[in-house]
């Protein structure tokens, strides 16, 4: 199909030559059609502000990719008048969102570029209404300052794919705030520095989310901080250690594996960042994360269950959060002692699983494969009309322009590849991580330790059925085994049926039950060993050996 000759793109050229600040197009050649076609809010864009693509043409910047542009253009916004300042960077906001789309749907930027160009749009945008609401509250309120006497700013942590440096094209950037010391300022009221620091981000917050008659410039997410809603918006670093080390759900360790710095003096955030690699890295190989995570699977099971998210790219079957759960899970559980898994970015950490053999090469190598088409995926359904989608379009416009934008002739071309694309890596993600089935759940094994059912011990070749009900009876009512954990209770849970099953095929199972139950209840108190033998088949076969 001739591009140049569809209707749609006639209609945006046509309007185009009616608006008087106009250029040759030639300089763009082909890109324009096919951009235009697959984004029509780069399209609208471009009508509406047609002095944007001048700007970026003139200047050369649509054509070449940046190294640190970002910050050196953000210097010149104005720092006088909140409104105003709230404009320009929605305005550069626009312009940069215009630049990084063109060079990717014309093909002229990789994926890594692309991810690349919009974490630092945000960063730098960040950055600069951090410093603008620092100055304007410490000019009402006061400088905060550490106990040597030096200025003390907030430090800004970005989480997800913006911690990670692989922000998508219309992503909510997730932020949590801290500062280092406690205070109080010499103001009137003595403004505590918690307050003031509050006040801080509140402004950063507005400056960048607030919607205007310019838009936006980044949503805003703080959700991922302690307590979630319910609580401060920014904490000390103190109240921070206090809440990681003993209030902490494991899914807060596995979000703050893509935590990084944004904004603040990066030495005085520096205590924090180690304080946070303690916290998520355990100095042994943590068996006890398992458990947990195993849980945040079966969660993300439930939800791919969903009908809602049959044709979501990112939650559903075999979409994006499958491969990340599978890089986060392996650098949780051996972060602790391999240094090379203690990386933010997805794909450099399937790289070292696959050089550290703790997955397949060849696994690995096809989770980075579909992983990059996902992703480009993703960003080309988003910079449709900006908006922050994973649902595949159900308009055959909508679906014209993807496969447009993906480089396939046809839809149905497109979809036959999500679909092959999902289907594996459902695939590999079932594979790598074990999941208790439905016929599981009806095997011998399973029968006899949750029903006690002496006819499932006869038929897993126990002579004595009687007597080995009568022995998981015993053990399950035993004080130690009542005194575990809700995570010690679902550890035993998958723990003795795989038991059951291993001795089983030994020849007198009827003499390894009561030795193994016993030494499951003496290592009762110390989870983590229960957990070992739960997720280490050879570990549980050598411990059934030497009983």
């Amino acid at each position: 199909m001739n591009l140049h000759h569809h209707p749609t793109f006639s209609a945006y050229l046509a309007q185009w030559q009616q608006h008087p600040q106009q250029f040759d197009l030639h300089e763009l050649s082909d890109s324009v059609a096919k951009v235009w076609l697959s984004s029509p809010f780069v399209a609208e864009i471009c009508l509406h502000n047609p002095l944007l693509l001048k700007d970026l043409l003139e200047s050369g910047d649509l054509f070449q990719a940046y190294a640190s542009y970002y910050p050196h253009h953000l210097s010149a916004l104005n720092e006088d008048d909140e409104t105003v300042f709230m404009a320009e960077l929605r305005h550069l906001r626009r312009r940069e969102m215009l630049r990084i789309a063109w060079r990717d749907l014309a093909g002229w930027s990789d994926l890594d570029e692309t991810l690349t160009d919009l974490s630092a749009l945000a960063d730098a945008c960040i950055e600069r209404a951090h410093a603008f609401s620092h100055a304007r509250l410490a000019a009402r309120f006061g400088e905060p300052v550490l106990a040597n006497g030096h200025r003390q700013q907030m430090i800004i942590l970005g989480m997800g794919k913006l911690g990670a440096g692989e922000l998508n094209f219309s992503s909510d950037i997730d932020l949590i705030f801290a500062y280092a010391e406690d205070g109080v300022l010499p103001d009137k009221k003595q403004t505590t520095y918690s307050e003031f620091f509050n006040k801080v981000a509140r402004l950063l917050i507005k400056l960048l989310d607030a919607p205007t008659q310019d838009g936006f410039v980044f949503r805003v997410d703080a959700r991922l901080r302690p307590f979630g809603d319910s609580g401060p918006l920014v904490m000390s670093f103190d109240g921070l250690e206090h809440y990681y080390l003993t209030q902490a759900r494991e899914w807060e360790r596995y979000a703050m594996i893509k935590a990084r710095q944004i904004g603040g003096n990066h030495d005085h955030g520096a205590p924090l960042q180690t304080m946070l690699q303690a916290f998520v890295y355990r100095r042994y190989l943590d068996y006890g994360a398992l458990e947990e995570i195993r849980g945040l699977k079966q969660k993300i099971a439930q939800e791919l269950a969903r009908k809602d998210r049959l044709d979501n790219i990112k939650l559903g079957v075999g979409g994006i959060r499958e491969i990340e759960f599978i890089a986060q899970a392996f650098q949780l559980i051996r972060g602790g002692q391999e240094p090379a898994l203690r990386c933010r970015e997805l794909q450099q950490a399937l790289h070292i699983l696959g050089a550290l053999e703790v997955l397949k090469p060849e696994e690995t190598q096809e989770l980075i494969q579909h992983y990059r088409f996902l992703r480009r995926l993703e960003n080309r359904l988003q910079a449709y009309q900006d908006r922050q989608t994973h649902d595949l379009p159900d308009t055959e416009d909508a679906q014209a322009a993807l496969a447009l934008a993906m480089d396939y002739q046809h839809w149905p071309e497109l979809a036959a590849t999500i679909e092959q694309t999902r289907n594996r890596v459902h695939h590999l993600f079932c594979d790598i991580f074990r999941v208790d089935t439905p016929d599981e759940e009806q095997s011998p094994e399973y029968a006899l330790w949750h029903n006690c059912d002496s006819e499932q011990a006869r038929k897993l070749g126990f002579k004595n059925p009687e007597a080995v009900v009568a022995l998981l009876q015993t053990f399950k009512h035993s004080s130690k085994i009542q005194r575990l954990t809700q995570k010690g209770q679902a550890t035993l849970e998958r723990l003795l049926p795989d038991m059951l099953t291993t001795i089983s095929q030994q020849p007198e199972p009827d003499m390894l039950l009561p030795r193994l139950l016993h030494l499951f209840e003496t290592v009762a108190g110390r989870t983590i060993y229960l957990t070992l033998l739960a997720e280490n088949p050879k570990a549980l076969a050598h411990v059934v050996r030497l009983s």
